[in-house]
């Protein structure tokens, strides 16, 4: 009887223990799965990060190019180059301005001129660039020639192709 009651003894503390083991081993892989999880997760919210900071930049590009429409308040190309190179003070160095069409795209309508300026110092060039890209409307360089003038090889001739979006 005293066996019987030992093994019985022995038999509970034995299934205790592995009824024990077998919730310690069910909680570490749940833990394991756990950390696994939260690893991803904090992936997922490093790229979330990086992506709303990518967003946010975009965003104001966009409404940098939406103020920029709607400050366009200029009939055409040639309005818009004559306020440039005027703000400037080289409209006397532009040798020529030709409209070479309209297109109508998807925003509105976009106008092309090809410019031509001649003896630019290099400063003067550099505030042209600087004040198309800055322009209060959407003006956009197409293309770019910048030779050596024969009289002075420090003077610069220029030829540009702007295009010029009025929108709708």
């Amino acid at each position: 009887m005293r066996d019987l009651i030992r093994n019985r003894k022995f038999i509970f503390t034995l299934a205790g223990f592995l009824v024990f083991s077998i919730l310690i081993g069910t909680g570490i892989q749940m833990l394991s799965s756990s950390k696994k999880e939260l690893k991803l997760l904090k992936e997922q919210q490093r790229e979330m990060a990086l992506l709303k900071d990518q967003f946010v930049t975009l965003r104001q590009k966009v409404a940098a190019v939406e103020s920029k429409k709607s400050l366009a308040n200029m009939t055409g190309i040639v309005q818009a180059i004559d306020e440039v190179f005027r703000s400037i003070g080289v409209k006397h160095k532009v040798k020529t301005v030709r409209a070479t069409g309209q297109k109508e795209v998807k925003e509105g309508f976009e106008e092309e001129a090809e410019i031509t300026l001649e003896k630019v110092t290099l400063n003067e060039m550099l505030n042209i660039f600087y004040r198309i890209e800055n322009a209060p409307m959407i003006l956009t360089i197409r293309k770019a020639s910048i030779k050596k003038s024969f009289d002075n090889p420090e003077l610069l001739n220029i030829s540009l192709v702007l295009s010029f979006l009025k929108p709708k």
